[in-house]
């Protein structure tokens, strides 16, 4: 990097309960826009997830830390239980990642990038359309899909797989 460029840091959250080849493709497409990429995982009192914070977080350096080594981008990831606009700030993002799946994602992003940006004029949103292969999946279904003893290879990365069938025995 040479003193004229200016290094761009992007951020991408979510829950990633667990970690998809969905969330992979969009960690693809913002390391190819961004020179560091903070994957954020949401801690939501609220919700009880499959695996805890520590899980995700070592699932996602391990799925994502070689794509954005060959993307040429350093992976951070961290967590958060406040709004995604502090801990972009926090991190330094100026770029808040959003991935697209379909129109019913365009019409929720719309409204949250709405408001983050009123919140937050200096993050700029960016909407990236998921690759058509992986654009039904969610993590939802795959949670559901696990739980029943179903196959859920062709949804996520081998290492979440493994996981996914240690935390679900069938």
């Amino acid at each position: 990097m040479n003193a004229a460029h200016i290094a761009r840091t992007a951020i991408y959250a979510g829950s990633f309960d667990p970690p998809t080849n969905g969330h992979l493709d969009v960690v693809r497409s913002a390391c190819r826009l961004a020179d560091r990429l903070v994957i954020a995982v949401g801690i939501h009192p609220g919700k009880t997830p499959v695996f805890t914070p520590e899980a995700r977080m070592e699932m996602l350096r391990e799925v994502c830390g070689p794509v954005a080594a060959e993307e040429g981008a350093i992976l951070e990831v961290i967590t958060f239980d406040n709004l995604v606009v502090e801990a972009a700030r926090k991190s330094g993002a100026g770029l808040l990642i959003r991935g697209l799946r379909d129109g019913t994602d365009l019409d929720y992003e719309m409204q949250m990038a709405g408001m983050n940006g009123t919140m937050s004029p200096d993050i700029q949103t960016v909407f990236l359309p998921a690759s058509p292969r992986v654009r039904p999946i969610t993590a939802t279904l795959v949670r559901q899909i696990a739980a029943m003893g179903g196959d859920v290879s062709a949804f996520v990365p081998p290492a979440v797989l493994a996981r996914l069938k240690s935390r679900f025995p069938s």
